[in-house]
């Protein structure tokens, strides 16, 4: 099961992870929200957790 917030604005966002190699050849992980369940769907990892802009209620993930 894919973890799924629901931002002040009373929007679902889904979060997806992607293994992307950097320009130096590392392998990083990189985690993002979309409004759809996707293939790339993920659980939140242990250690990180989700911020929301009180703003614009975009949502990002960064270690706690």
């Amino acid at each position: 099961m894919a973890y799924k917030h629901t931002n002040s604005k009373g929007v679902t966002y889904y979060l997806n992870s992607k293994a992307v190699t950097l320009r130096g050849g590392k392998l990083q992980t990189i985690y993002y929200f979309s409004k759809d369940e996707r293939p790339e769907a993920s659980d939140l990892p242990d250690g990180m957790e989700v911020n929301e802009n009180p703003r614009n209620g975009f949502l990002t993930v960064k270690r706690k």
